[in-house]
């Protein structure tokens, strides 16, 4: 979107408020749903043999995961782009992800499935991001996303589904064995494309610099 077709989305969310459109009701909501999952994880730190609490703690996970691709859905389905939105959105991904990762790095039924320095360096890719993007856009530069952003979110999605689900489900010894390799699998993928995703990034950046220049 370029600056006036910006310009003229924000004019319009401030007239008709933030809550007026769809996504940012589900981001509101997915953002609300993502502080009662680490409620959950507060309240039920030892909760490897709750299967009804594992449950609860995969399913909302899930349930808030995948409204991050209906609320994309019908913002581009309705053609509407707010300031809100492009802020509220990722930030919410964050949030669901790294937290529950951290949870998973500290809970000692997970711990040995999200090994603390894997989730350092997911949180330090994305501190590195966020600094490069807001130097970039202080320039007039877009900086969207790109798709080896949006492969590692669903990698990750996948390996925390993995983890909580081993626990929230009894499960056949071959299919649990499967499950087991497949979570391993998906965390190191999660680490490959999170370091893989920040290179991106940053040659990206300097690509963009140059050309600037």
């Amino acid at each position: 979107m370029d600056a006036r077709g910006h310009s003229a989305s924000l004019r319009q969310e401030q007239r008709d408020g933030i809550f007026a459109y769809w996504p940012n009701r589900i981001t509101a909501m997915r953002f609300v749903g993502s502080l009662f999952l680490f409620v959950v994880f507060t309240l039920f730190p030892d909760s490897s043999d709750e299967r009804w609490v594992m449950q609860l703690a995969f399913w909302l996970f899930i349930v808030i995961a995948v409204t991050d691709f209906l609320d994309g859905w019908l913002a581009r389905r309705g053609n509407v782009v707010t300031a809100f939105g492009r802020i509220a959105d990722p930030f919410v991904d964050k949030v669901l992800v790294l937290g529950t990762m951290i949870f998973l790095a500290v809970m000692d039924w997970s711990q040995g499935w999200f090994p603390a320095w894997i989730v350092v360096v997911v949180l330090a890719r994305e501190f590195l991001v966020t600094g490069i993007r807001g130097y970039v856009e202080t320039l007039g530069l877009e900086f969207p996303a790109d798709w080896f952003g949006k492969v590692k979110m669903v990698v990750q999605c996948i390996a925390i589904g993995i983890v909580l689900g081993l626990f929230a489900f009894p499960w056949s010894a071959p299919l649990e064995a499967f499950l087991r390799v497949a979570a391993h699998v998906f965390v190191w993928g999660t680490l490959v494309t999170s370091a893989g995703s920040g290179l991106s990034y940053v040659l990206k950046t300097k690509r963009m610099l140059g050309e600037e220049r």
